[in-house]
């Protein structure tokens, strides 16, 4: 979210870069972007071309992929050339695109990380109501909600910029910080609600997983688990397998939609079948659950916490920031768009079989 050269201070004069400074500043986000297009683009590639993919959440996955690619392709380059230049170039009109651009983007990625963790939250949640409810059709109405919702967060700035624009030099390309209420309107939008709205799911998906794992381990044979547990894996088959869902961030229809997957239960399994070892399994698990929600909520909270509160203290006038700080902190924030492909799919053995599948393909060709 561009808000980088959208701080007052951007209107002081600053030390020009030096060669060098310009050279590792533009060779480490030029870095930044190359692997942000190619792991977005991988993710996408991979959903649109492997059949067993074709799941409504994964599509909501795959909106995100293209919303960060988005990032990376229309918003990443000409920030990159903005920062090691110093300078705009490119007129009034670019200018009011790429900002609009990068506001939106920007929005509606940190929006479908909500989307995606309400979709899980009702997938584990109630799984079988959820599981008819479930369809393409309704990803692409939360797709669209996203979008919707990015726009009138991030287009009020069109409606005053126009009109201020002969008050700026030419070569700069920067969006004021006089609108009080705005500012505090964009930041509770784009992020602190969403932020709030993400712990909450996140915290109560994790006390749901942690209570499925402590009642399939509770129970000696699958005949005798509770009434819950058979709810939540109704489609397990009650033969000599039991069900298998551990708990991964990549997509909820491997945990839940397909639930049948199974493993068979070796002749020896019931002799170790020990409460000890039951709830040795089920901790685990649980550690596992904790891990990657950590990761998601970690790399989501470090990526953009740091931006929100300069763009909350520089609007309200409280304090002001370097254009190189406000540089970095943009970039963190647009570093989120390189780490979604990862956490969001790493955890997936179906999304894992088809990357290699890519990779085999690329070698081939």
């Amino acid at each position: 979210m561009n808000i980088t050269n959208c701080t007052p201070e951007a209107s002081v004069a600053v030390r020009p870069k030096t060669i060098t400074e310009k050279m590792l500043i533009s060779m480490t986000l030029v870095i930044i972007t190359a692997l942000t297009m190619l792991l977005n683009s991988a993710v996408i590639m991979a959903i649109c071309t492997t059949k067993k993919l074709h799941q409504p959440a994964n599509y909501l996955i795959c909106s995100l992929a293209v919303t960060d690619l988005l990032v990376a392709v229309l918003v990443m380059p000409l920030s990159i050339t903005y920062i090691v230049t110093d300078s705009w170039k490119l007129g009034y009109f670019i200018c009011e695109v790429w900002l609009s651009v990068d506001m939106t983007c920007c929005t509606c990625s940190i929006l479908h990380l909500c989307v995606i963790a309400l979709d899980r939250y009702w997938a584990i949640t109630n799984a079988i109501e959820y599981a008819r409810k479930r369809t393409a059709k309704r990803a692409g109405l939360m797709i669209l909600t996203v979008w919707t919702i990015s726009v009138f967060i991030s287009m009020p700035p069109l409606f005053w910029r126009s009109h201020r624009q002969l008050s700026l030099p030419p070569s700069q390309c920067t969006i004021q910080h006089d609108h009080i209420i705005y500012t505090i309107y964009s930041t509770l939008g784009a992020f602190y609600i969403p932020l709030t709205l993400i712990l909450i799911l996140y915290y109560r998906i994790y006390h749901a997983a942690k209570s499925l794992y402590q009642k399939r381990g509770s129970s000696r044979h699958l005949s005798n688990r509770s009434t819950d547990s058979q709810n939540s894996f109704a489609s397990c088959k009650l033969t000599q397998t039991f069900c298998v869902s551990d708990f991964s961030t990549s997509d909820p229809p491997t945990e839940f939609e397909k639930i049948h997957t199974s493993i068979r239960i070796p002749p020896f399994a019931h002799d170790l079948d020990t409460p000890g070892e039951r709830q040795q399994i089920s901790s685990t698990r649980e550690r596992k659950a904790a891990r990657i929600l950590g990761l998601i909520l970690g790399a989501f909270i470090l990526s953009w916490l740091p931006f929100f509160i300069k763009e909350l203290i520089v609007g309200l006038s409280i304090y002001t920031v370097s254009s190189e700080v406000a540089d970095f902190l943009t970039w963190l924030g647009y570093v989120n768009s390189l780490i979604n492909p990862l956490l969001y799919t790493s955890f997936n053995e179906d999304f894992k079989l088809a990357f290699k599948k890519l990779i085999r393909c690329q070698e081939h060709s």
